[in-house]
Order: structure tokens, then C-alpha cells, then sequence
């Protein structure tokens, strides 16, 4: 769904028909999708100008593209990067799409975001990151689709990490269909994902802020994301409905 949102080629007739049944509810969704994907794009920038040379990206987004490693190695040739879904058509878009650069390494673990500790234990992970070192952890418009403790997933994932490493992350929330007598609200875009069996939970901002505790948000803390450190662009409020996702970037210390 997520790529047909983003007019890509790779989704199935399923994927279309619940896709357009999304729009057909909230008809602001591929602005949505695009951008959560150029906040990615910013936050890894940001990231790689803060000298972060590794990435733990979980939920990846593959197929559609530009995916983390191709941000990544633009600004920082170097750079390495694993990619985690429990999807088993994205490992096969990842075998063909995972083309690193000759300095830095990309891989795949097929896993659960539900288990951090599967991913941590992964075999890929240790061959492609030094945990002595900083690592960014990116996890992009996933966590209101993990049931279970997703603070308890968050602070696991972190736990193992160098100082310096990052958290960058975007979610969705309700929050600006609050007083609206607007249908077409982010509300009835969820209602879609669980009447095809997709839990989804939003979140406010002060719940998306509780990921951060023990770490250092970065300026101007949780923001929607198209706010986020966009310094000389301005959109009307009525934009940030439209969007519907927090983001936010946090340094351990």
C-alpha cells in the first residue's frame, strides 16, 4: 500500500484495493506517504552531518525508493547500513535493491520488530555494525504498527548502543482530528488498516515523547514532520492534518 501511495510498481491487487479504499477515506494519504519519506531523507541527513556512520533501519520500506543506504552513502560513502522487515516479499526486493557502495556495506535481516532481541542476536547485524560506535536506529512510521510494549521494543533497541548513537522516528496520531467535524480525518484512514486485520494504535505527542526519555532530543523536539527543522519553509496549520505524523530525532547520551 505504502508504495502504490507513493506511485511505485511493486504492490499486489489486494495491496491497490485496500489502497484505494484508504484514499477514498482520507483522501491526503499519498501526501502522508511522501512526506514521511522525505522526513526520512532529512532526518539521515541530518544524521550523516552529525558524523553517524551506521544504521539499524527496521520496517525499511523496500521497495520504494530512495531507500536509507542510498541517503546515506550520498553524503557519506562510507556508511553502512542493515535493513530489518519480517516481510519475505521485501527480502526479495531487498536481494535485488540492497546495492551499497564500494566503501560502505549494506544487508537484511528478515525479522519481527516485536522482538528486538532476535534482531540484536542477528548474525548480519555484527558482521555490518560496531556497536562500540554510534548507531542511528530508524524507525519510520512502524511503531503504531507493532503491538505489544513498544517502549519496552524502543528502549531494548537502544540499551546495547554506544553514547552518541541515535533514534529517529515518525508516528501517527489522531490528535489534529480532535474537534474537527471533518470525516475525511486520519481516524477513518486506521479504521481501514483493522478492517483488513492490520492492528495500528496512534499515539499523541506527549505518548511519541515517552520514546525519548534518557535521551536528547534534538531542536525543535516532537514536531510534525513536516515542521521538523524546516527552517524557511511554512505550511498552514490546515497542512498538519493532512500529514498526521509526528517526528522527532533524540541522541543518547
Amino acid at each position: 500500500m505504502y508504495d502504490y501511495f507513493l506511485d511505485g510498481k511493486d504492490y499486489y491487487e489486494a495491496d491497490r484495493l485496500a489502497a484505494e479504499q484508504a484514499l477514498q477515506n482520507f483522501p491526503s494519504v499519498r501526501l502522508t506517504a511522501r512526506t514521511n519519506r522525505e522526513f526520512m531523507r532529512h532526518a539521515t541527513k541530518f544524521l550523516s552531518e552529525q558524523g553517524v556512520r551506521q544504521y539499524l533501519d527496521i520496517g525499511t520500506g523496500i521497495p520504494t525508493a530512495p531507500n536509507l543506504h542510498q541517503v546515506a552513502q550520498q553524503h557519506a560513502p562510507d556508511s553502512r547500513v542493515v535493513y530489518v522487515d519480517n516481510d519475505p516479499i521485501v527480502l526479495a526486493h531487498a536481494r535485488a535493491l540492497l546495492t551499497s557502495t564500494p566503501e560502505g556495506r549494506t544487508t537484511y535481516i528478515q525479522a519481527d520488530a516485536a522482538n528486538p532481541e532476535d534482531i540484536l542476536a542477528a548474525p548480519e547485524l555484527a558482521a555490518t555494525l560496531d556497536l562500540s560506535q554510534p548507531v542511528a536506529v530508524s524507525l519510520m512510521a512502524l511503531l503504531h504498527f507493532v503491538p505489544g510494549d513498544v517502549y519496552e521494543i524502543v528502549d531494548t533497541l537502544m540499551a546495547p548502543l554506544a553514547p552518541g548513537s541515535y533514534l529517529a522516528m515518525s508516528h501517527v496520531t489522531t490528535e489534529f482530528d480532535e474537534g474537527d467535524t471533518d470525516p475525511e480525518g486520519m481516524a477513518r484512514l486506521l479504521q481501514v488498516y483493522r478492517d483488513r486485520g492490520i492492528p495500528v494504535q496512534p499515539r499523541t505527542r506527549a505518548e511519541v515523547e515517552r520514546f525519548f526519555i534518557g535521551l536528547e532530543l534534538v531542536e525543535p523536539g516532537v514536531e510534525v514532520i513536516h515542521r521538523w527543522r524546516r527552517q524557511g519553509v511554512e505550511h498552514p496549520r490546515s497542512y498538519d492534518k493532512r500529514v498526521s505524523l509526528y517526528g522527532a530525532v533524540g541522541r543518547k547520551p
